[in-house]
């Protein structure tokens, strides 16, 4: 580790602890707490290389997956990304790092690497991506019992929200304080948001990130729903970011804003001088049609996942585009020329923010250098054609990713195999389960 600037001293002369972390696979803050003299000090901090690779229910697939030795990574902070924690009682640090190799270099493991490979092969080309993250997000009550649904907490008439809330503003839900506190740790952090609102499933909400530089957009996401766990368990409450907590609600997206602009002038490469579509913004869209199907279970990477994209209200499974309309996996929002960019769609609110952000951005590059023209825009009520589908299930989606050349060409074999291997072991824990639904239905029958 470097040893910090004087001004970094003075803002942590009074913390005790500083949690080093970087996302694993999941995008789950893994690491250590260190000292903050120590962390000053710049001593060395090493983290078991498997940890990256670490499953969601925890465990760890074969070491041939992540080196036979089970040894060590670097954690290195980035400067830019040391924070003080502003729900915490004591003073205490949070510092976001890369995972790197002993013998130099980003791991390959690392999804944060990921990221800063694709944005380094787009900046070789003299382009800029920007990115916006819009995340979606249910608050509950407390809850212990997994065989029991959440429930949305007790308003201050008494009652719980029963799903017809959608875009309102009233504070009835009685979560007005909750979300003041989210806000100050926000601005505390330097978090920018943009818009907030109630969606439309039962106490659910949006809140949507400025659009800009993908790695701190990234950061920023990863930060945020850190936040919410964090200050939702200091008011009694109960944060949750899977994909599809409820039946019979829309479950939560985790939408990508993208343009691409000049390095330097900073003009947005998918509209030409007359304000039109340019031939980048054609194949960006059409690598992302070649690509996504491929990429699906990093953008839904859990068994819950396939949940929300087997009922796709509001979260299409198809990577078909069309202006405007929600229906399409890949949105062109109405916007100014300047402002001309593609929404996907896509990933679930249980995304790695950093590995969804990597996937679609190298799909759109792969369609840049490949020069790859997409479908017809579709408009209206749609019939989503076969080739434009997504896969439905996660046993599906993992044989899509890991019959894909394209993605081992453009994440690396270490990555998808050990990324592959570990979901693996997730969808077996799955199913070792014995569910509810089978119980009820089925136990009864001859």
């Amino acid at each position: 580790m470097i040893k910090p600037h004087q001004a970094l001293v003075e803002r942590l002369a009074d913390v005790e602890e500083v949690e080093c972390v970087t996302p694993d696979l999941n995008g789950v803050p893994r690491g250590k707490v260190m000292t903050a003299t120590g962390f000053l000090a710049g001593q060395r901090l090493q983290l078991a290389r498997g940890v990256l690779l670490q499953c969601i229910m925890g465990g760890y697939p074969p070491t041939c997956f992540y080196g036979s030795d089970d040894g060590d990574l670097l954690l290195v902070p980035d400067p830019q990304q040391i924070h003080l924690l502003p729900w915490c009682e004591r003073p205490r640090a949070l510092a976001i790092c890369d995972a790197e190799e002993l013998k130099g270099g980003g791991s390959p493991l690392s999804t944060r690497t990921l990221l800063k490979r694709v944005l380094a092969a787009y900046a070789r080309q003299g382009w800029q991506p920007v990115v916006a993250t819009e995340l979606e997000f249910f608050v509950f009550a407390p809850h212990d019992d997994p065989h029991l649904p959440f429930q949305p907490p007790i308003g201050l008439d008494g009652r719980r929200e029963a799903g017809f809330s959608a875009f309102s503003i009233s504070s009835n839900n009685g979560l007005r304080p909750f979300f003041d506190d989210v806000y100050r740790c926000m601005a505390a952090l330097g978090l920018p948001r943009d818009t907030f609102m109630h969606e439309m499933g039962v106490s659910q909400f949006e809140i949507n990130l400025l659009h800009g530089d993908p790695l701190h957009v990234a950061d920023q996401t990863f930060l945020f729903k850190h936040l919410l766990r964090e200050v939702a368990l200091r008011h009694g409450l109960m944060v949750v970011c899977m994909a599809k907590p409820l039946a019979g609600v829309p479950g939560s997206s985790m939408h990508i804003h993208q343009s691409l602009v000049a390095q330097g002038s900073g003009r947005n490469l998918f509209s030409d001088e007359c304000g039109e579509p340019t031939p980048a913004f054609r194949h960006f869209i059409g690598g992302q049609q070649r690509a996504l199907a491929d990429f699906t279970l990093l953008f839904a990477p859990h068994v819950n996942s396939y949940q929300r994209l087997c009922h796709p209200y509001a979260s299409p499974n198809n990577v078909c585009w069309s202006h405007d309309n929600r229906a399409a996996g890949l949105r062109i929002p109405a916007s100014p020329p300047a402002a001309r960019r593609v929404e996907n769609r896509l990933p679930g609110a249980d995304a790695n923010p950093y590995l969804a952000i990597t996937a679609s951005l190298a799909a759109g590059l792969f369609g840049l250098q490949q020069q790859v023209e997409p479908s017809a825009s579709l408009q209206g009520e749609f019939q989503v054609p076969e080739a434009l589908t997504l896969p439905s299930s996660m046993p599906v989606a993992l044989a899509r990713l890991e019959l894909s050349q394209l993605a081992r060409e453009l994440f690396g074999n270490e990555f998808i195999e050990g990324y592959i291997a570990s979901k693996n072991l997730e969808l077996m824990s799955f199913l070792d389960e014995i569910t509810p639904w089978e119980r009820r239905v089925l136990a009864g029958q001859a």
